[in-house]
């Protein structure tokens, strides 16, 4: 029973792994059975057990004919989106200061000329996004640039914590340009404030940002 039991943990832990690192990315179809049965080295009723932990999880989902599909990349995601699910704006926007003002702290201290390259380079497709009109693409460049700040803040604890909280602050950025909260704001400021090393100025143009959709 232990070594059947260490059988299926390690098939958990190598299906969890290939998730997480992207090489079955949300959405996408996990190989079938007997391709997992040849990729792990297991037996089929341990490749079973182990695709229904992950669903039990919320990292996966069977789709009757069709397959088994990946939904998250952590159980903590999964975890945080359902304490979130039916959290109000100005919950989200008070958990993103928390986070985001640390991060524009952090980034503009620990930027490299390749980070403000990027933040740069974003900042740019957001503000072509907003010209053209085209909402999905707004959220999307938004929310690239304010993830961007984050992994440039380098801090690998933060990053998992806003990874993990990405389909709220994508639904709250997409909320405040719904209703013209964020619109008017091309997060000029924020990004010269990083690329300059202003540490304080990167402070204030994120509390103030923020602090301007929640007065909304």
């Amino acid at each position: 029973m232990t070594r059947r039991t260490g059988l299926i943990d390690n098939a958990v832990d190598e299906l969890r792994s290939r998730i997480a690192s992207g090489e079955w990315p949300v959405g996408s179809r996990i190989p079938p059975e007997p391709a997992l049965v040849d990729l792990l080295g297991v037996g089929r009723n341990t490749v079973r057990e182990a695709v229904q932990s992950l669903v039990h999880a919320g990292l996966l989902a069977r789709r009757q004919g069709s397959g088994t599909y990946v939904l998250s990349t952590s159980e903590l995601a999964v975890t945080m989106g359902r304490q979130i699910a039916d959290a109000r704006q100005r919950d989200v926007v008070e958990v993103r200061r928390a986070l985001e003002v640390e991060a524009a702290r952090l980034a503009a201290r620990r930027r490299t000329a390749t980070d403000a390259s990027a933040l740069i380079d974003v900042r740019d497709e957001r503000a072509e996004a907003y010209a053209a009109g085209d909402l999905d693409r707004m959220v999307a460049t938004d929310l690239a640039l304010h993830r961007t700040i984050v992994r440039t803040a380098g801090n690998p604890v933060l990053v998992t914590l806003y990874e993990n909280l990405i389909d709220a602050v994508g639904e709250n950025i997409r909320f405040n340009f719904v209703t013209d909260t964020q619109a008017h704001d091309t997060h000029d400021g924020l990004v010269e404030a990083i690329v300059a090393g202003d540490e304080d100025r990167a402070v204030a143009e994120t509390a103030d940002y923020l602090a301007g959709v929640l007065r909304e």
